[in-house]
């Protein structure tokens, strides 16, 4: 599996940003897709998933993410969506997609990030 992550940028505090991981190279049905962020001295976080097969329900969220950030996935375009409300400088980071089958917990297949950065 090949992801590519994109719509990072820079945006004001309060404001939305939504980024894109466009997945190439196997059938996704039996994955589940993740976005992670790391902030400069801060471990890498999940913050959210979703498994690509199954229908409404199948997405989990942070506590640090419920209510503000929202995941989800456009089949047709092989792309899951990240999309972030109400930013905060805290939320400034590396973001990630990754993939992983569904039946483990490692995540073996990753993407470079794009940069989230948000001003006060």
């Amino acid at each position: 599996v090949q992801l590519q992550a994109s719509g990072g940028g820079l945006v004001q505090a309060g404001g939305s940003l939504t980024l894109s991981c466009a997945a190439s190279g196997r059938a996704l049905s039996n994955y589940v897709i993740g976005w992670f962020r790391q902030a400069p001295g801060k471990e890498r976080e999940l913050l959210a998933s979703v498994y690509w097969g199954a229908g409404a329900g199948t997405e989990h969220y942070a506590d640090s993410a419920k209510g503000r950030f929202t995941i989800s996935r456009q089949r047709a375009k092989n792309t899951v969506y990240l999309q972030m409300n109400s930013l905060k400088p805290e939320d400034t980071a590396l973001y990630y997609c990754a993939a992983k089958w569904c039946t483990t917990s490692n995540w073996n297949y990753w993407g470079p990030g794009t940069l989230v950065t948000v001003s006060s």
